[in-house]
């Protein structure tokens, strides 16, 4: 059993915990060979009862209210409570054990209760209030106001105007979701980590390139199985073999498997997850007043209303439908000229696409695999962020990381000063949730001396045996250029407070500097620079690059129909006036019915493991955000197609300053602007995804 925060308090010895001394590491780098699963719990308990005094000890001030004294009062506090979440919340999801789990589950509600408690106290409230009130006569500058009134919006949007009773209730819920949120991820994780399909013959192995073999036989070392290959749900092996393997029958048992994650009985299930998720969800918005939660969770975005999300998405949705079905039809035709007697089903869609993109554009996706060898398209990000932003990344295999497979990087400026600390953690590993993410150790902030940020990036690339490159496909390419976009952001925070530090944007932002930045890993120059065959460096030929590029818009129709019919989910789900007792497979069965889902497509991710909705707060009813964003981010970089140079020194310049550097110290929409110059317009989407004469 696992121990209780009280035991484990009594021990430990706190002296003795490396979470609660001060760190003297280069640049602050957490001591991760020091920390133990045990240390978190007393950590943690400590930290939260010294985060509790200092919020004690602003509100009991006598002197008056001042925004020193109270709002970046308030910034400052719990810096130790903040280091310690941080490298747990980043732990329990790259490199995560039974001991850290069982300490997550326990951890987790106490956790919530503790920062809702800050958010719904009553004499921190009242002085917030007091200030935000005369803000006007406050003369402060801009940062500091958006402060102040980002503060007193936090407050109000936790409850802390409502009466005792309905706080006391929100707190409550606060806790239950957060054990929710856990149990929803580890559930996952479970099944992702217990299944993998062995394949031990060559027949097994038919149409399977050869990179893929080997990425497969790692995983099968990996995981103990000799003498074999193994497919895991690593979406960076499950696709690539739903793509390439002429196992029909294989295809289909990878693809139910893949896409069930969640939805079997017993104790991984989360659909129970989910309804209870749901219920208290709709709970917690009824309390603040509002009909539903998705009208409750669109309050502090900059789409605002569920309207509005819903106007974009219906712009996109049946140009979608209608080019996915021109794509089924030529699918369908592929496999009966290859006298292939099927009806395409799911797990045909991406092995016949593949097909007909070779025939019509005589490309091959997997000629480009040799050219995309991990470390020279992590080059490719660091030159594209050197000649866009001045900076560069210095290899530091001296400091020691969680985990053997983590690189770390100083990043230094023009005149080589070190601006932060970059973890580049990009494999698959059992212990790993799957998916892509940014995260930070430490954010950057002014409010203490220079406070330089400690990004990691993660990716669950599969990993080519030892001695061989790790060759990417070219989504891991951009899904390596994305996630290094979010940790530009982190890296380049030039904020005074902690609170607008990176990523500390609104939601439906957040995915602007992480989207655009993808648009450079496609660049020919780019390309040219370091697409270079990991065995003879020769550049990728023009003739090659030319029927890529000629191939980019192939496919459209599904990959935008897979991943909006996602937000049109979330967004129906959280719109539910009595969620309580939703089934959440028949509710999805439903829906994908009443919009016209083709029967060919399935959702990029299903209800019972759409870990963006049910495993955090952060994405749902906001699942949208990722198109909202990319109307910017199309728009956006049509700036530097304008301008005739991808490396525009005046764009760059100015995506620096409004947008990167920026972090949440700037209204999004006027960000954008002093960008671009002007409000974004949806036509560069439609036409970047090939939808604009679609329908």
């Amino acid at each position: 059993m696992p121990l209780s925060l009280t035991h484990a308090i009594a021990m430990t010895d706190t002296a003795a915990n490396p979470l609660l001394s001060t760190w003297d590491t280069p640049h602050g780098l957490p001591p991760f060979a020091q920390i133990r699963a045990e240390h978190f719990a007393p950590a943690l308990e400590k930290s939260m009862q010294n985060h509790w005094h200092e919020v004690e000890a602003i509100a009991a001030n006598v002197a008056p209210p001042t925004f020193e004294n109270t709002i970046a009062a308030l910034d400052r506090s719990g810096r130790m409570l903040t280091r310690a979440m941080r490298l747990f919340f980043n732990l329990t999801a790259s490199h995560t054990s039974p001991d850290l789990q069982a300490v997550e589950r326990d951890l987790m509600p106490k956790l919530a209760s503790h920062n809702n408690a800050v958010l719904l106290h009553g004499g921190m409230f009242a002085r917030i209030d007091a200030l935000h009130q005369r803000r006007a006569t406050l003369d402060l500058a801009p940062e500091a106001l958006r402060l102040l009134e980002r503060t007193y919006l936090d407050f109000v949007y936790a409850g802390a105007r409502l009466e005792a009773t309905a706080r006391h209730r929100l707190t409550d819920i606060g806790a239950c979701l957060a054990a929710l949120y856990t149990q929803f991820r580890q559930n996952e994780l479970a099944d992702e980590a217990s299944y993998g399909l062995v394949l031990r013959t060559e027949a097994d192995l038919a149409g399977l390139p050869e990179s893929l073999r080997a990425s497969a036989r790692a995983a099968a070392q990996q995981r103990g199985v000799a003498d074999a290959w193994v497919i895991t749900l690593s979406r960076s092996l499950v696709v690539p073999f739903l793509t390439y393997s002429d196992r029909r029958d294989l295809r289909k048992e990878a693809f139910t498997a893949w896409t069930r994650r969640g939805e079997s009985d017993g104790k991984h299930d989360n659909r129970p997850v989910a309804r209870e998720i749901l219920a208290l969800r709709h709970e917690l918005a009824h309390l603040q007043g509002y009909a539903s939660y998705a009208d409750y969770a669109l309050v502090d975005r900059m789409a605002r209303k569920p309207a509005a999300v819903a106007e974009l998405l219906a712009r996109v949705w049946e140009p979608a439908k209608a080019q996915a079905m021109k794509e089924r039809d030529a699918l369908q035709a592929a496999a009966s000229a290859r006298g292939d007697d099927i009806t395409i089903e799911p797990w045909d869609w991406r092995y016949y696409a593949e097909m007909v993109r070779a025939t019509k554009y005589d490309f091959d996706a997997a000629a480009l695999k040799p050219y995309f060898s991990l470390d020279r398209m992590l080059a490719a990000a660091f030159d594209c962020a050197g000649r866009l932003f001045g900076i560069h990344f210095v290899a530091r295999p001296d400091l020691v990381a969680y985990h053997p497979d983590v690189r770390i990087y100083e990043v230094r400026d023009r005149g080589d000063a070190v601006v932060g600390l970059f973890l580049s953690d990009n494999f698959a590993r059992p212990e790993k949730r799957g998916g892509a993410w940014m995260s930070l150790y430490r954010a950057q902030s002014r409010t203490d001396g220079d406070v330089l940020p400690i990004v990691v990036n993660n990716n669950n690339f599969a990993k080519a045996p030892d001695g061989e490159p790790t060759l990417l496909s070219i989504d891991d390419v951009r899904t390596l250029f994305h996630e290094f976009g979010h940790g530009l952001h982190g890296l380049l925070s030039q904020v005074t407070y902690a609170r607008f530090s990176g990523t500390n944007v609104l939601k439906d932002f957040v995915e602007f500097p992480s989207q655009v930045f993808e648009h450079w890993a496609l660049e020919p120059d780019v390309l040219r620079r370091h697409a270079l065959h990991y065995a003879t460096s020769a550049p990728i030929p023009d003739a090659l690059l030319q029927r890529f590029h000629a191939a980019r818009q192939f496919n459209q129709g599904f990959e935008t129909v897979e991943y909006t019919a996602c937000a049109l989910i979330d967004m129906a789900l959280h719109a539910q006036d009595d969620p309580a007792g939703i089934d959440i497979t028949a509710f999805e069965t439903a829906e994908l019915a009443r919009i016209g889902m083709p029967r060919e497509i399935v959702l990029r991710h299903r209800l019972p493991h759409f870990g963006h909705l049910f495993g955090s707060p952060g994405y749902a009813a906001g699942y949208y955000v990722y198109m909202w964003a990319e109307v910017l981010d199309a728009d956006g970089y049509d700036a530097f197609v304008e301008a005739g140079d991808p490396f525009d020194p005046a764009l760059a310049a100015r995506l620096l300053k409004y947008v990167y550097s920026a972090g949440g110290s700037r209204d999004p929409a006027e960000a954008y602007r002093a960008f671009r110059g002007r409000d974004p317009r949806v036509e560069p989407l439609l036409e970047k995804r090939g939808l604009a004469t679609a329908y």
